[in-house]
């Protein structure tokens, strides 16, 4: 199945917002977040750097591995979005916010969509041979 070009501009948006959003943190966040708050902050960075770099592989190996299908690139690139951005959000609202009720649920939810796309990836690579 051929890897759709949107699954790879996205992957490289989450890249370039990941190293933005990298910098942000490690030179203006600093002084704003508690330790534990930019603990929390870098993991979201650091999943979504993961993720971006991950579907571009997956796309490199479709060529490979015709197992990979654009559902799975889908539903790690939706939970990447999901599982960051919600702690980057939940982060920027001040305690007791309405919207961190909203959101709270959501951070697990992208990891849960992450996880099940790597799953589906590597069920579909298990399951085909390589061309």
């Amino acid at each position: 199945m051929l890897i759709s070009k949107k699954a790879v501009v996205l992957s490289l948006f989450l890249i370039i917002t990941g190293i933005t959003a990298g910098a942000l943190g490690a030179h203006m966040l600093k002084s704003v977040l508690s330790a534990s708050q930019l603990q929390s902050f870098e993991v979201g960075v650091r999943y979504q750097m993961y993720s971006g770099i991950g579907v571009l592989a997956l796309t490199a190996l479709s060529q490979v591995f015709k197992g990979v299908s654009n559902a799975s690139l889908w539903f790690i690139l939706v939970g990447t979005v999901c599982f960051s951005w919600s702690i980057y959000c939940l982060l920027a609202l001040p305690n007791g916010h309405f919207l961190r009720g909203l959101l709270g649920p959501i951070t697990p939810l992208g990891g849960g969509l992450m996880i099940f796309g790597w799953t589906w990836a590597l069920v579909g690579i298990l399951r085909r041979q390589s061309v």
